[in-house]
């Protein structure tokens, strides 16, 4: 480590160096220091199972072995960024995701497989799980974003295009994985009309904070944490995100002030969804961090050297 050990990202790297797993701090060199994808590539690859899914606490709110669609979400969005999302694994995993899909060609939240193992309170296991725009939605739009072509891709689009376009309440967590669809999805025009309605939807209902700052009087969802609120950070994480026309340039300033405020005395970001294992929320800290790290630079925030 050298550069200024008081800056955002120097902190940064002290904590992940003190807590992370092997693929966060892989994922860290990549990003920030300069690292080869290879040691990314080959530590996720640990999380791989024989059926073309990913298990193993890969999303550290489910443990165990077993393939899980939340554990997809985090592999597509680990291989997005090291721009490696294709290939025969890719193909292997479609296949995989045919087989687990519901009738209507979605994906659940949770598999019923990990009984046999612990996972968080806020994700029930159910014997037959209905399909959910939370998982589906970024699962297909980083499929289309990195012009993957399957057939499992047919149904699960129209799933998320019905879903979006007949919203009507929602949740933060659904919104966010609509926005991964809309942002992912090639049909630019239908996203575009869509993104304005959601975004209406989300202000209308009060999805997101706007002022950080009075952040106590906005309600929090059923079965979320207190105080687990969204930012328009959450939504935008990224300028070309379609959620970013959704705020003002004061409210994702405001947001962005905000996200930077919250590293804390030892260099990590918080959890803010509710604690029910040690082990879990140990995990978890680290992808907090690396992932307000990545939306800090995107949107152009200095975060020093490392």
């Amino acid at each position: 480590m050298a550069g200024d050990d008081t800056a955002p990202l120097a902190r940064a790297e002290r904590f992940i160096w003190l807590t992370a797993r092997v693929l966060e701090q892989r994922r860290f060199a990549f990003h920030f220091l300069g690292g080869d994808a290879d040691p990314v590539d080959t530590a996720l690859g640990s999380y791989l199972n024989g059926d073309g899914g990913y298990g193993h606490a890969l999303d550290p709110d489910l443990r165990g072995p077993h393939s899980q669609p939340l554990h997809t979400v985090h592999a597509l969005r680990v291989l997005d960024g090291l721009g490696r999302c294709s290939g025969r694994r890719i193909e292997q995993l479609c296949r995989h995701l045919s087989g687990v899909s519901t009738a209507e060609g979605a994906l659940p939240v949770v598999l019923p497989a990990p009984r046999d193992y612990p996972s968080a309170p806020y994700h029930p296991v159910q014997d037959d799980p209905p399909g959910e725009l939370q998982v589906t939605g970024p699962v297909v739009g980083l499929l289309h974003r990195n012009r993957i072509w399957h057939a499992w891709l047919f149904r699960a689009t129209d799933f998320c295009w019905d879903r979006i376009e007949t919203l009507r309440r929602s949740h933060p967590y659904e919104i966010q994985g609509a926005v991964a669809f809309l942002d992912g999805t090639p049909d630019r025009p239908r996203a575009a009309a869509a993104a304005d309605r959601l975004g209406r939807l989300v202000r209308e209902q009060g999805l997101v904070v706007l002022d950080p700052g009075r952040r106590a009087e906005f309600p929090v969802g059923p079965g979320y944490a207190p105080g687990e609120h969204l930012f328009p950070h959450d939504y935008a994480r990224r300028p070309a995100s379609l959620a970013r026309g959704w705020f003002t340039d004061e409210e994702t300033a405001r947001s962005l002030d905000f996200l930077a405020s919250e590293q804390q005395e030892d260099g990590g970001w918080p959890v803010r969804r509710r604690a029910w294992a040690p082990g879990s929320t140990l995990e978890r800290r680290p992808i907090a961090t690396l992932e307000a790290l990545l939306t800090l630079r995107a949107h152009g925030r200095p975060l020093g050297s490392a």
